[in-house]
């Protein structure tokens, strides 16, 4: 696929809705009985994995309209899956699925496609183990094939030693069906949608400075949930429209959860200037986003705000590359256990592209500059293809991206809604 530079845009766009929200609302559906209807569900690759997964354990999910009923069912009356339980490319589906099965009656194998069997799972497995649950990770390195036979759990205190909210979100997920009180501790926060979701379906948890409570044994309700758009969808164009001397551009519905919303802190520190506004604030925040084009500086950031945004450091590197002066990111070595390394193959790309970067084992420096048009790679991981074809669009000469076809994983939609600000940009309703 081919980009060449854009001229400046203007216009409204929506984005899909939020993948993260996306998951958790179906597997916590499929586990209160009745029927939930779910609305704004993203179409990403990742969540129809983990629909297919909870279809095999029994539960009904039917679509009408864009609306998803899923009729729910107790863990106990979950049905042992005749055939293992593909999570594609969604390390989410396996991690929170594994936390959900920890506490069953049923035996499951849990597998993914290249990208995921490469994924670390013992970060999961041996928590979940000391709570009684019997899983195995069955490659060297504790990594998928991952082997869950359902066991009787015991709450427990976790200190999680990395900021994960997936490993977060696999504990409370087990938690629901332990006996007594699960308390996970962060060092530093991380997104909250799992815990957000609980509440909505009717779920008593408690949160205090630096950890969150459960209490075992909870029954859940069927509710009606609207998934607001994906503010890490939403990053792409932001980032676009902020590089774009004369661009001009707003995010209609787009999720604004505190826990996610680093990207936007960083974009006002480097210049940017963007307009954000608040619509409501339950179950989850959700607003509109504006931004106009102009120059922008580099940054820094590490430590407590690197799980904020971390997803969102490919396209923040791209938009250092064309800021003014130094960036710097550390504390980010997550971003090595991705997709991709993502900061190797990244960094890599952006020095065909012209950019002089330096990588560190947390992070990596950027100089800022221009960029050039080049042939450059997505490594079959999807922020990399998207960041990448941002970075084609305000490169000078033609950008020829190999693996394009990745972006499905989290955003079907994308090139057509760059298509569309590439064409000048259009309203939309």
């Amino acid at each position: 696929m081919r980009f060449k530079q854009i001229e400046a845009f203007r216009g409204d766009i929506r984005v899909p809705g939020d993948k993260s929200i996306s998951h958790r609302a179906l597997l916590i559906a499929a586990l209160a009985p009745g029927v939930s209807r779910l609305v704004g569900l993203s179409d990403a690759e990742d969540v129809a994995a983990t629909k297919r997964c909870i279809c095999q354990l029994g539960i009904a999910v039917e679509e009408h309209a864009g609306r998803f009923c899923v009729t729910g069912r107790s863990l106990s009356h979950w049905r042992e899956p005749q055939a293992a339980l593909d999570c594609d490319n969604s390390g989410t589906t396996m991690r929170l699925l594994a936390g959900l099965l920890a506490g069953s009656s049923l035996q499951a194998t849990l597998v993914g496609d290249a990208s995921l069997s490469r994924r670390p799972m013992q970060r999961i497995v041996d928590p979940l183990t000391l709570m009684g649950g019997q899983l195995l990770a069955k490659t060297s390195g504790g990594r998928p094939p991952l082997v869950v036979a359902g066991g009787k759990l015991t709450a427990r205190d976790h200190r999680l030693p990395i900021a994960s909210a997936q490993v977060k979100s696999a504990l409370l997920l087990a938690g629901l069906s332990a006996t007594g009180t699960t308390r996970i501790w962060e060092k530093h926060p991380t997104r909250d949608h799992t815990e957000r979701m609980l509440r909505a379906f009717g779920c008593n948890i408690d949160y205090h400075t630096g950890y969150v409570e459960l209490r075992g044994g909870q029954a859940l309700n069927p509710c009606d949930f609207e998934v607001p758009g994906d503010i890490s969808g939403a990053a792409f164009f932001l980032v676009l429209a902020a590089v774009t001397p004369g661009a001009e551009l707003t995010v209609l519905n787009v999720g604004l959860n505190p826990t996610r919303t680093g990207v936007l802190d960083v974009l006002q520190a480097m210049g940017a200037r963007l307009t954000i506004t608040v619509q409501r604030t339950e179950p989850e925040p959700v607003g509109s986003v504006h931004v106009l084009g102009g120059k922008l500086r580099g940054f820094s950031v590490g430590g407590a705000d690197i799980p904020r945004l971390i997803d969102e450091l490919p396209i923040l590197a791209v938009a250092a590359a064309l800021a003014a002066g130094k960036t710097e990111v550390r504390d980010a070595a997550e971003l090595r256990v991705k997709e991709s390394d993502r900061i190797t193959a990244l960094l890599g790309e952006l020095t065909q592209m012209g950019v002089r970067c330096q990588e560190l084992p947390d992070g990596f420096v950027i100089e800022g500059g221009k960029l050039k048009g080049a042939h450059v790679n997505s490594h079959g991981d999807h922020r990399l293809a998207m960041s990448l074809a941002v970075a084609g669009c305000r490169a000078e000469g033609t950008t020829t991206l190999q693996g394009a076809e990745c972006v499905a994983v989290s955003y079907r939609g994308f090139f057509a809604t760059l298509e569309q600000l590439a064409r000048g940009g259009k309203q939309h309703a």
